[in-house]
């Protein structure tokens, strides 16, 4: 069964507007369980932009709780995130500058260094993941570096999809990194950019066992709630 996954970061990018301590992303984290989220995912950036060390700490050591902690290379970053031991640890590229993540780690030219940070994890017995481009050669690569997962970076299929541009080929290409990652062990989860139609779309890739979701179940809870948002996704994930 495919499962979801809900990243609540931008619960905390509301309450930071404000400067105050409602919504708490603990009590969201909580919530979003409660109503049939699988884990809870969380970027902990170098700026702490949105979520920070307590809300990491409190989440992470909250019984019942699956947390996915987004993390990037960052040495201070690392040392932080083995201290608080959550369920997964995804690496992800990080640009201060950049709005959102704008692609998938370059694996070729970080491969030393992310080969001692996912040393690092797994002897805490932390499962490993890696954001990545949908790409043949950075599976490969990824194979070689013994990670448990895979998360596929679809900011351009999601992109192509929304600006009703042709976007076969992008699918095309994300079903066959996913047919070889599973053939080599590793687990396929997809996020960045989804709403309703592409995680349809992407609901056809056998392979892809978790989907993580966080702006668009954010902005649209606004509308509708986060309970029927969460159980909208679970129909088409199901």
């Amino acid at each position: 069964m495919k499962r979801l996954g809900v990243n609540i970061d931008h619960v905390a990018t509301l309450r930071n507007a404000r400067g105050e301590y409602h919504p708490d992303p603990l009590e969201t984290a909580k919530f979003v369980k409660k109503n049939g989220a699988h884990s809870i995912t969380i970027h902990l950036r170098e700026d702490r932009r949105h979520i920070n060390d307590l809300d990491a700490k409190k989440i992470c050591s909250t019984k019942g709780l699956l947390v996915n902690l987004e993390i990037s290379t960052n040495i201070n970053i690392v040392r932080k995130a083995l201290n608080i031991k959550p369920n997964y640890i995804c690496l992800v590229p990080e640009n201060r500058k950049e709005i959102t993540t704008e692609g998938g780690l370059n694996l070729k030219k970080n491969k030393k260094i992310i080969k001692k940070i996912i040393s690092k994890f797994k002897n805490k017995k932390i499962r490993t993941s890696l954001f990545i481009n949908a790409s043949i050669k950075d599976i490969k690569i990824a194979h070689e570096l013994n990670v448990d997962c895979i998360e596929i970076h679809t900011g351009r299929l999601a992109n192509l999809v929304k600006s009703k541009k042709k976007y076969f080929h992008e699918l095309n290409n994300i079903k066959r990194c996913s047919l070889l990652a599973n053939k080599l062990g590793i687990e396929v989860h997809a996020g960045h950019g989804l709403d309703y139609k592409t995680t349809k779309l992407l609901t056809k890739v056998d392979q892809i066992k978790e989907f993580n979701i966080g702006h668009f179940i954010i902005g649209e809870s606004v509308f509708f709630g986060l309970k029927k948002i969460i159980h909208n996704f679970k129909k088409i994930i199901k």
